[in-house]
């Protein structure tokens, strides 16, 4: 290659990776941020009016008030109802507005202008990172929030008074502690064939056994009925029973009020607590906090894959037209949201530990994204 053409290389590829935001860069992010929020604004209006139709006869049965529909209920379910669908938002708005574009010659005039594939992709990127950031946000500092009030509204309204159906629980409740209950009943907060044992080494020091212990919300404490206590100091056992112990345990009510779906209410900083002293007493609902704390940075890194693939597919006119595009756009968004649910059979199988499995969709239509950006220009 001489000097000159060495030039010109150059002088292409500064013109490829040129950060700046052009006219046609401003035209794009706009069509794309004002597309985005108009979907997002039909979409949730059609889901509301589906969603009070099937909740209407909870709301009148238990009489629900109406601000409290509004404000504590509605409010909080758009924030949950965006994130969950974010990817096909990000998806449909990409296929429709560069499918209108594409049919109205408007990608063919930009590229013929000098204006490579590559570089064109480059508006789409800041609006990405725009709505990445929006979605990260949600994830991480309005949905849980938004969720405590949502979950608490349905459980009030909706749902039924959650009930622990739980049986043979078995937690460690700090290191060398371990609890075990055969059944909780959340009625009167009671919990059945109580015992608790602290191990050191492979010596059992203390156990204490009750028929049943109940939580005194007012005082703070266990009361245990019908208890045996055991202490093992050097080889020396001494046995303590009775009727009625009172007394101070470090065993968090709470723990037996998890729903399946309670996760979705803590902060990043209370769900990684709660995924530490799960881990610390064994607890088998970690699994749902991992996944939980994993689908909260996953999904929204999707607005660059679905982008990349939704700009790929739609760049170039079809016989079918803008219909076909966004048929295939919802079809592959769908796809990609039945994915990442289904990812979570893998940690639950034991397949994946939740960091993987939850990114798992994310690298499949990484690649998928590749390939078709490699075709897009072709």
């Amino acid at each position: 290659m001489n000097f000159k053409g060495l030039k010109n290389t150059i002088e292409q590829k500064i013109k490829d990776f040129n950060p700046s935001v052009t006219t046609i860069d401003k035209y794009i992010i706009k069509k794309f941020i004002s597309t985005y929020f108009v979907a997002l604004a039909v979409i949730i209006g059609i889901v509301i009016i589906f969603d009070i139709s099937e909740k209407i006869d909870d709301f009148v049965d238990k009489k629900a008030p109406l601000m409290q529909i509004i404000f504590k209920y509605y409010a909080n379910f758009i924030p949950y109802f965006v994130n969950m669908f974010s990817p096909m938002f990000v998806f449909i708005t990409v296929i429709f507005f560069t499918s209108k574009m594409a049919a109205n010659t408007e990608i063919i005039a930009i590229l013929a202008g000098g204006i490579s594939f590559k570089r064109l992709m480059w508006p789409y990127f800041l609006t990405s990172l725009f709505i990445f950031v929006f979605t990260l946000i949600l994830n991480l500092y309005i949905i849980p929030p938004c969720n405590k009030g949502r979950l608490e509204f349905e459980s009030q309204y909706v749902k039924r008074p959650f009930e622990n159906t739980n049986r043979n629980m078995h937690y460690q409740i700090e290191k060398g502690t371990y609890l075990y209950v055969k059944s909780f009943s959340t009625f009167n907060n009671t919990a059945f064939d109580f015992a608790l044992e602290t191990i050191e080494g492979q010596d059992i020091t203390s156990k204490l056994t009750a028929r049943n212990a109940m939580w005194d919300s007012t005082h703070g404490v266990w009361m245990l009925n019908d208890y045996v206590q055991r202490i093992n100091d050097n080889g020396v056992e001494t046995i303590k029973t009775g009727k009625r112990l009172d007394t101070l345990l470090a065993i968090d009510v709470g723990y037996f009020y998890r729903r399946n779906n309670s996760d979705e209410a803590l902060s990043i900083g209370e769900l990684n607590r709660l995924i530490a002293a799960q881990k610390l007493r064994g607890d088998k609902t970690v699994q749902q906090a991992q996944i939980e704390k994993n689908t909260r940075y996953a999904l929204p890194f999707s607005a660059f894959i679905l982008t990349l693939i939704g700009v790929s597919l739609s760049s170039q006119k079809r016989r079918g037209g803008i219909g076909m595009n966004i048929g295939i756009g919802i079809a592959l968004s769908f796809t990609y949201i039945l994915f990442l649910q289904f990812a979570r059979m893998f940690v639950y199988a034991g397949t994946f530990p939740p960091l993987i499995a939850m990114w798992i969709p994310n690298l499949v239509y990484l690649i998928i994204a590749f390939f078709l950006y490699k075709l897009a220009p072709k």
